[in-house]
């Protein structure tokens, strides 16, 4: 297994990215995916985030209602430690269990996961960073997500600074440009990544 890690800010375009690295033969593992698998109907995470947050967080069919807990967590550092306390412990044990299932292989494995720079985490071959200006990251996620952009602009602020993934970065695949710019400096990133192995 060659482990590459990916990440960018919210907003940057790194779950298209991931797709594209799915389409050229690599194994993705991402952390988002894995946290609304957790977050499930019946699943222990999402139990314990209702015994700590309350049934308020679920909608009438059981289901996590996401954006109550954003509110309830976004600019509550004690609540936001507990869901932390809850769902990281279980994801990266999830990421741990797919990892080990890799580790024998020869596949080029994925990790996306938001947070890879702020983790410290340092078993991976590289890291590819999806970069943007926080300004196109806000549009992105008042047109597409539909956040409110005060919401967006706390959001993009809260994670770690552009200079800091960047700084940590083997390589920047910057996506200010349309899908064809997107796609061409995803198969440079394969080319780098076809060059590990060798």
């Amino acid at each position: 297994m060659l482990l590459i890690g990916l990440t960018g800010g919210i907003g940057s375009g790194k779950s298209t990215v991931s797709a594209l690295l799915a389409q050229r033969g690599a194994v993705v593992i991402d952390a988002d995916a894995i946290v609304r698998e957790l977050q499930a109907p019946g699943q222990p995470v999402l139990a314990a985030m209702v015994e700590r947050f309350g049934p308020e967080i679920l909608d009438d069919d059981g289901a996590l209602r996401r954006q109550v807990v954003a509110d309830r967590v976004f600019g509550d550092d004690e609540a936001l430690a507990a869901l932390n306390a809850i769902v990281h412990p279980a994801v990266s044990e999830e990421i741990g269990r797919r990892l080990a299932a890799e580790v024998d292989g020869d596949n080029v494995v994925i990790l996306d996961v938001p947070l890879l720079v702020e983790s410290g985490r340092d078993d991976l071959a590289g890291l590819l960073v999806v970069d943007v200006d926080p300004d196109v990251a806000v549009a992105r996620l008042v047109a597409h997500r539909g956040f409110a952009e005060a919401d967006a602009r706390a959001r993009v602020a809260r994670q770690a600074s552009r200079a800091e993934r960047v700084a940590r970065a083997d390589v920047v695949i910057d996506n200010h440009g349309s899908i064809e710019d997107l796609e061409a400096q995803v198969d440079e990133a394969w080319r780098w990544i076809s060059g590990l192995r060798a």
